[in-house]
């Protein structure tokens, strides 16, 4: 164990000075500038940016990716090796410092990562909220291009110089399976098809054809990307498979050239049944059975079958042969020129150009998505456009062989195309190309797009900008050919429609509705079942006068309309409303009480008192059908509003229907069905738990007392203590806590001035006003922590008959509940003392005795405000006598409770009675913790 620790320690040191190393010759090798202006600009992002740190500092990021790390993750993800760079250049242009994306090389940007941690940090935060920086790391992913290629790749740190690669046998880097930080594939822009990128501006009406005129199409504010440059990115490991070492599936045709390294399945049959591996040895021959060696490497496939058959038919009759390739030979290819990492790389030789470049991490920013030159030495072979391959899926059918190059030259003249296309991208032109051409490539307009009007700006020869509409639908007679640099708007046609009716309101099909010369009304509002049941009388139709489209507001009868007497004629842009028959300001009537949906509903014609509880639902069990109170309203002289109250026989009205018994609706009418009296004594009970001869719930009539509610429970059992009987009540319960939260209020919103004294000094405020902030907070946390019990004093014994009639044989209420606790062998002694307990309880002995035996009060203790809580709740202070005399000569009885309260620091009154009472409010709960209330 000692040797794997020490070897791990050596490892991980040798990291960190490679790492220190590797971070150092960065710095070293990074003399290109930022932009095309040359060192200034590098020297002002170093002015603005720079702040040095320690090579351990860049090695490890509390918190954060380390710098390897980033490098890394830029490396092996060109799309956001692409994006960091536009972030930074749109940064220094708006510095005043005009800079371009591919002006800034991946080193000089190394650098400035490595030096830099405000910049690092950034990068950081912008790669995570990309998907490109994760905790979880996933295998690293292959692409469809990818088949037959072993997964190698050259080293992350692969930034020396390309003629280093091409004369070193150590430039060939095989590389395992590396893990790739797990990103998600950024999201292609919407498809303007699909959704139309327009701007609502506030109206200052509520009416849809403004709604629709109120609409803006904004500039597009996207930052494009480079048409192809998603190819090369390594997919999510939840969307994609990785590729094997060698992709089952490749076809090996019978023209398959045969070549040192191929292994070979021979099935024969016949005259003998073998199955044979063989693999072409370095003089590419294969040695067979009874055969001896045969020379098929050269060969194809085909004709390397006919080769080992003519060789068997010489020693076996009737044999026939099978030849297929079971693993392919590995190539050694160059990848050179603006690739994201130029180097050597080990394939299959059933790789294609394309997997090639892939393993090369495909081209950089700067380099060519239209030409990729294929040589074999010193003859170009081939010269593939991969937008061949991107848009109409034409891959290179020649394969490469061993010692081929591939070369990515910088990228030709590129364009940028936005707005309403599918494919809105930077592309990069290759010879003349037309603006149909490069929508063609874009994938052609959008359904919304005005093709009349597409606007492209560009830099004239004379170094001038000028913007130049084309129309696209003359392509054909009239072409034109596009510079490097152009940038094309696709324009959208309006959002709205410009012949269109619109209908709100009390409609079934309210809506947009086409428009034609010489409309009317009538075509729009054919008959009632246009309309939801009872419209209105009234209708309008709102119209844009031009020039300025004000609105402007035609009022028209429904009725009429419909029966054709009125016949307006229409314009676009008209909006017809039809109200309903109780929208604004509709008469309406309220019923409240004992009916099931009591609430305000619509008068109708004709309604009665009989028909509003019919429409509420009916009665309740419980309401009062004798009377019913009806309170009316009507305007007297035109300037005041007189009430009139009557009683209603709602019973006989509701169910005999007699016109004599009900009474007719007027607007405002409230009626109200009363509760019957004493229903909610119906089944009231009260609950008795503790010693009692019979424990359990218990009816109760209007008026019961608690003495017959405990002869009806059997009486105390031998081990009761009546003078400890808890009873609780809802209502005190609800007293209680509203006290209880006014309370911890005026605590929690006092103010310091409130708390100190005014003799206080400025410099003993501070220290006095953390103390009594900690005194608060101990408060309120007692006060909040200790809820509301609801109990109610009540003095009884155990001889009933002795209270019986007094006013300690109080009325009983629904709810209650009565708690008779077994007797106490205790008393508490509670709050500043020092050993705060439940001492044995000794008849006869006082207060003062039970507290020395706590150990007496503490120095925090406010002796003078000592208060004890008998069993029945009630409290023994310092005033509650006749006669002044001190608490601790009282005698206390099993169940009560000593309470030292704190002394409470600051000479204000109103803070001291404040704390104090909230001390006693908090103390009184211990009592009924005690009997097991809480």
């Amino acid at each position: 164990m000692a040797t794997v620790s020490f070897r791990e320690c050596a490892m991980k040191r040798l990291a960190l000075i490679c790492a220190c190393i590797f971070g150092l010759s960065l710095h070293l090798l990074a003399q290109s500038s930022l932009s095309p202006t040359g060192t200034d600009d590098t020297q002002t992002l170093q002015q603005q940016n720079a702040r040095p740190q320690s090579l351990a500092d860049v090695n490890t990021q509390e918190g954060s990716a380390s710098y390897l790390e980033v490098v890394r993750v830029l490396q092996d993800n060109p799309d956001a090796m692409i994006e960091v760079k536009t972030v930074i250049a749109e940064y220094l242009t708006q510095q005043g410092n005009p800079t371009q994306p591919d002006s800034i090389s991946d080193q000089a940007l190394y650098t400035r990562l490595q030096t830099n941690a405000e910049l690092r940090d950034n990068v950081i935060t912008f790669l995570r909220s990309r998907g490109y920086l994760s905790d979880a790391e996933a295998p690293g992913m292959t692409s469809p291009v990818d088949a037959g290629q072993r997964n190698l790749k050259p080293s992350a740190g692969n930034v020396t110089d390309n003629s280093d690669l091409l004369s070193s046998s150590t430039a060939i880097r095989k590389t395992q399976k590396e893990p790739v930080t797990q990103k998600e594939t950024p999201e292609r822009q919407e498809d303007p098809s699909t959704r139309e990128h327009v701007l609502h501006r506030d109206t200052p009406y509520n009416l849809a054809s403004l709604r629709d005129l109120y609409t803006q199409i904004p500039q597009p504010s996207r930052s494009l990307k480079r048409f192809g440059s998603e190819v090369f990115l390594r997919r999510n490991s939840q969307n994609a498979q990785t590729t094997p070492d060698i992709a089952a599936d490749v076809p090996f045709g019978p023209e398959y050239v045969l070549g040192v390294g191929d292994s070979l399945t021979i099935a024969l049959w016949g005259s003998i049944s073998q199955n044979l591996q063989r693999t072409i040895d370095r003089e590419g021959k294969i040695v067979l059975p009874e055969a001896g060696a045969i020379e098929v490497a050269g060969s194809s496939l085909e004709k390397a079958k006919l080769l080992v058959t003519d060789r068997l038919r010489t020693q076996f009759r009737d044999i026939q042969v099978e030849l297929s390739v079971a693993r392919p030979r590995n190539i050694r290819i160059y990848v050179v020129g603006d690739v994201q990492r130029p180097g050597a790389y080990e394939l299959t030789s059933v790789s294609s150009p394309l997997s090639a470049l892939y393993a090369a991490g495909g081209p950089t920013a700067v380099g060519s998505l239209r030409i990729l030159r294929h040589y074999r030495g010193t003859r170009l072979l081939d010269e593939i456009d991969l937008y061949d391959f991107m848009l109409h899926g034409v891959r290179s059918e020649i394969r490469l062989q061993s010692g081929d190059t591939l070369l990515v030259p910088p990228s030709g003249p590129q364009v940028w195309i936005d707005g309403a296309i599918k494919r809105p991208a930077i592309y990069e032109l290759k010879g003349n190309t037309a603006v149909s051409t490069l929508v063609e490539d874009a994938g052609g307009p959008a359904p919304s797009a005005e093709t009349g009007q597409i606007r492209i700006e560009r830099i004239t020869s004379d170094r001038q900008r000028e913007t130049v509409s084309y129309d696209l639908r003359t392509s054909q007679e009239k072409p034109f050919y596009l510079r490097d640099g152009d940038h094309l708007f696709v324009g959208s046609v309006l959002p709205y429609s410009s012949r269109v009716i619109y209908t709100e309101g009390h409609l079934v099909r309210p809506g947009r509705t086409a428009y034609h010369d010489g409309m009317r009304i009538t075509d729009v509002l054919h008959s009632y079942q246009d309309l939801l049941p009872e419209p209105a009388d009234r209708g309008e139709i709102v119209r844009l006068q031009a020039p300025d489209l004000r609105p402007t507001t035609i009022e028209f009868s429904v009725p009429e309309a419909l029966a054709g007497n009125v016949d307006l004629t229409l314009q676009p842009f008209d909006t017809i409303r039809v109200f309903g028959r109780y929208e604004a300001d509709a008469p309406h009537v309220t019923i409240a009480g004992e009916v099931l949906r009591p609430g305000i509903y619509p008068l109708s014609e004709g309604m009665t008192a009989a028909d509003l509880v019919r429409t509420a639902g009916g009665f309740k069990r419980d309401a009062l059908l004798e009377a019913a109170d009806l309170t009316s309203y009507q305007i007297a002289n035109g300037n005041r509003v007189v009430s009139q109250r009557s009683s209603i026989p709602i019973g006989a009205a509701v169910t005999t229907r007699k016109s004599s018994s009900d009474v007719a609706l007027r607007p405002g009418d409230v009626l109200t069905i009363h509760q019957i009296a004493g229903w909610n004594d119906i089944a009231a009970s009260i609950t008795v738990e503790g010693e009692v001869s019979y424990p359990g719930s218990y009816g109760i009539q209007q008026g019961e007392r608690l003495s017959s509610i405990m002869k009806r429970a059997g009486g105390f059992r031998e081990t009761a203590y009546p003078a400890g009987a808890i009873l609780i009540r809802e209502e005190v319960r609800v007293l209680e806590e509203k006290t209880r939260q006014e309370l911890i209020r005026q605590i929690e919103t006092s103010s310091s001035a409130a708390r100190l004294a005014p003799a206080v000094s400025a410099n003993d405020q501070s220290s006095t006003l953390q103390i009594i902030q900690a005194q608060q907070e101990q408060v309120l946390n007692r006060l909040k922590t200790q809820p509301a019990v609801g109990r109610l004093v009540i003095h009884i014994s155990s001889d009933i008959a002795s209270w019986e009639g007094t006013p300690a044989d109080i009325e009983v209420r629904a709810g209650d509940v009565i708690r008779i606790p077994k007797r106490p062998g205790f008393v508490l002694v509670n709050g500043q003392v020092y050993n705060a307990t439940a001492i044995t309880f000794a008849e006869g002995k006082s207060a003062g005795w039970y507290l020395r035996r706590a150990g007496g009060v503490t120095e925090v203790a406010n002796e003078k405000q000592i208060f004890i809580i008998r069993a029945n709740g009630s409290v023994v202070g310092r005033d509650s006598g006749f006669l002044p005399r001190s608490v601790l000569s009282t005698k206390l009885n099993p169940g009560d409770v000593v309470v030292v309260p704190q002394k409470i620091l600051g000479a204000s009154l109103f803070w001291r009675n404040l704390l104090t009472t909230a001390q006693l409010a908090s103390s009184i709960a211990i009592t009924a913790a005690v009997a097991g209330v809480l």
